[in-house]
């Protein structure tokens, strides 16, 4: 099987363990609450339990505590865990943070819904998704989550900007459904998004959480290049939104299906 690409190497999720990578994440635009919605519908088994891979500080998972029975939330980040465990619904009856890597957690299955919100990337696919098939209900589902904001007109200046200090190339999460595909690992049964939601946001806020993913998170970027992104972001960014406030929409997408064991 061809290697993973270089970008989705496990080394840059070791950003995810620092402390000012965590405290940053609560700057990220959130989940449509239609997300969730489309998640339970995607319950077809007993018992309704769920796997959160790469739940980070639960996003996903402290949301879905609502409509299933219990929640395995694994991330290898003990950090990530403590801030999840310290938000809404982090200390839910019906969610249980596990530390460690998901190829070699222990877990209590079976899983009537495994859910990956933006980090399937970061896992040993090879071992990870022959996991996901033996860990599944038999009409269980994997699904691929992801948010993202729709395209606003200072949009392909702040890319460029980000091309040029972004420590890692060539990553997008779109992508990966397509490697893992051609790789004979998952098969999609479905696709879905949802209807756009306002979010209105500070221009620190959102520069802020720019530094909440791998490729700019501040540790790799050193200060002086961090803070000279961060200036130039504040720059571009009130040139088009000079009271200091950003209107976005979030929409998030939701792919479903098989993981699967590859036959070589």
């Amino acid at each position: 099987m061809q290697p993973k690409p270089e970008n989705f190497s496990r080394q840059y999720a070791e950003s995810f363990k620092n402390q000012h990578v965590v405290d940053a994440y609560r700057y990220r635009a959130p989940y449509p609450p239609e997300t969730f919605a489309i998640l339970a519908d995607l319950i077809k088994d007993e018992p309704r339990t769920l796997l959160d891979v790469g739940a980070g500080s639960g996003d996903v998972a402290r949301q879905c505590v609502h409509f299933v029975e219990r929640v395995d939330a694994v991330d290898f980040s003990q950090n990530m865990i403590e801030r999840g465990k310290q938000l809404p619904d982090g200390n839910h009856p019906h969610l249980n943070w596990i530390y460690g890597k998901i190829e070699e957690v222990p877990l209590t299955p079976p899983y009537a819904l495994i859910t990956a919100g933006s980090s399937i990337h970061w896992t040993d696919w090879e071992v990870a998704f022959p996991r996901f098939h033996d860990l599944l209900t038999p009409n269980g589902v994997l699904a691929l989550v992801h948010r993202r904001t729709l395209s606003m007109p200072w949009n392909e200046e702040l890319s460029q900007l980000q091309a040029q200090y972004s420590t890692r190339r060539g990553h997008r999460s779109t992508y990966v459904r397509k490697e893992l595909e051609e790789r004979g690992l998952f098969h999609t049964v479905g696709e879905t998004e949802t209807t756009p939601i306002d979010f209105h946001q500070s221009i620190d806020d959102f520069i802020e959480g720019l530094h909440s993913r791998s490729n700019f998170a501040r540790e790799r970027m050193g200060q002086e290049a961090a803070q000279s992104f961060d200036q130039q972001a504040r720059s571009l960014l009130l040139r088009y939104q000079p009271n200091g406030i950003l209107p976005l929409q979030v929409i998030g997408t939701v792919a479903w299906g098989h993981p699967l064991k590859p036959t070589h």
